[in-house]
């Protein structure tokens, strides 16, 4: 019967057998596009996955040079109460090296760390060098908690660890602008420039992180 129609459509046989091989290969194509089409989209979503559960770096995944230029990731201090300070040497609010240098001594042992970060990006009040900065605060406030290289704290060239500490808790307002992060790494909360190192809230404040279990 198939082959009465066509002959009587003028198609031979040889005919029939190409345009059933064309209707196969378009068939396979498809099915091979198909397939292409979920490979693709399996491997965006295995991308967009993995992208998703990348974790946030927190403060204390970041290494920084000390004011000699000795690398050491921030993470040493994780189990710690950390106080970050961003400083200058030639601002009104230079003396709170002296209370944070005694706030150090006295609570180190129970857990307390202060990280001092020099920074030129108040009225160029911290215009000298690494050296003259570690000579400054040693010979002026015997300063013994550490300090690291000068970096800037706001603005576009801010150092990544200060962009995660604004976005968390507001910019540096001042130099001498307090962060604290908890034993696990979390940032606590920002204390403004002029809040002083003994001030009760301040103080208050460590104390409840220092004796949380």
């Amino acid at each position: 019967m198939l082959r009465c129609i066509a002959i009587a459509l003028g198609l031979t046989p040889l005919m029939l057998g190409c345009n059933a091989a064309d209707r196969h290969a378009e068939r396979g194509g498809e099915n091979s596009h198909d397939q292409r089409q979920t490979q693709s989209q399996a491997t965006t979503d295995d991308t967009t996955m993995a992208t998703s559960h990348a974790p946030t770096p927190g403060p204390l995944d970041f290494t920084m040079n000390r004011l000699d230029g000795t690398p050491e990731h921030l993470g040493a201090y994780r189990g710690r109460v950390v106080l970050i300070v961003n400083t200058a040497s030639r601002c009104g609010l230079t003396p709170q090296y002296e209370g944070l240098q005694r706030l150090y001594e006295s609570r180190h042992r129970d857990g307390l760390v202060v990280l001092g970060f020099p920074a030129n990006d108040f009225m160029g009040q911290e215009p000298g060098s690494n050296e003259q900065i570690a000579a400054f605060c040693e010979e002026n406030y015997g300063v013994t908690f550490p300090m690291f290289e000068k970096i800037s704290v706001k603005g576009a060239g801010a150092h990544p660890l200060f962009v995660l500490l604004t976005e968390a808790a507001g910019e540096p307002s001042w130099n001498f602008t307090k962060y604290l992060i908890d034993r696990e790494g979390r940032i606590v909360r920002r204390f403004d420039p002029r809040t002083r190192p003994d001030d009760p809230e301040f103080i208050s404040t460590i104390e409840e992180l220092l004796t949380a279990v």
